[in-house]
């Protein structure tokens, strides 16, 4: 009996908070005022060149990287995404400036990560481990990989290997055979690779894909607002050109 009646108080209990909370929210949503609302039919309440169009960011000058880590990614995005007969690489879309806006922002910050800790060596299949910001960790893994190739190669800087070098020295953080200070070759070379593609493939709007060669070269859309007719046309060319988040040059309202 006494276990019924507890269970009976926790449900009083629980209604007379929620009841509270809703006359609370009542008294708040209401206007002293009338209200009023419009009813929409048959029409789209959208038009043209209304809405605060997002900011596209800017190619020109660096936020967070230093000259030799611009030289130095531009270097190794470029041997992770070259340049060949189908199209540009990494390097000439942008990947570096895209890297650098994003370690420059809240993401680099890790904001919106959990960052306090156990410190356990994660696996493969997991996410994110290293007690490092990204900023951090490409500012230390920059230095690191640097360091072991004047060790390795003559003095010589990462940036100053042929490219069959710089295959080499990134294929070794790949497997984690490479031995960096304070940082684990393979998480470093898993973030640098993950930015890459992202780079590589990623709106415009953030500063890679210059002029959306990525999406024009595998014929993907972009962010048009409808292309169901183009669905299921499987093994055909897409006919239309790519739209970024910003939209197109050509709907901006002219005057």
């Amino acid at each position: 009996m006494q276990r019924s009646k507890q269970g009976e108080n926790s449900r009083l209990s629980r209604r007379h908070l929620l009841t509270a909370g809703l006359a609370a929210g009542s008294s708040l949503a209401l206007p002293s005022g009338r209200s009023s609302a419009d009813t929409i039919s048959q029409h789209v309440p959208w038009a043209p060149g209304e809405a605060d169009n997002p900011t596209p960011v800017s190619g020109s000058g660096y936020q967070y990287l230093t000259p030799d880590e611009v030289a130095w990614l531009d270097a190794a995005v470029s041997r992770l995404i070259p340049k060949d007969e189908l199209g540009p690489g990494a390097a000439e879309l942008g990947v570096t400036v895209f890297i650098d806006r994003q370690l420059a922002g809240a993401y680099g910050r890790a904001e919106r990560w959990y960052m306090g800790g156990p410190w356990g060596k994660g696996t493969d299949t997991q996410g994110y481990q290293s007690r490092m910001t990204p900023a951090q960790l490409y500012r230390v893994g920059i230095k690191a990989v640097d360091a072991l190739c004047r060790s390795e190669f003559g003095s010589k800087p990462f940036v100053e290997l042929d490219a069959e070098q710089q295959d080499n020295v990134l294929g070794a953080l790949e497997h984690g055979k490479a031995k960096l200070e304070q940082i684990d070759a393979k998480t470093f070379f898993k973030q640098l690779l993950l930015n890459t593609q992202e780079g590589y493939f990623a709106d415009p709007l953030y500063g890679g894909n210059k002029d959306m060669a990525a999406w024009k070269m595998i014929g993907f859309p972009g962010a048009r607002y409808d292309y169901r007719d183009f669905v299921n046309k499987h093994g055909q060319p897409y006919p239309l050109p790519p739209v970024s988040i910003y939209g197109r040059s050509d709907w901006t309202r002219k005057g």
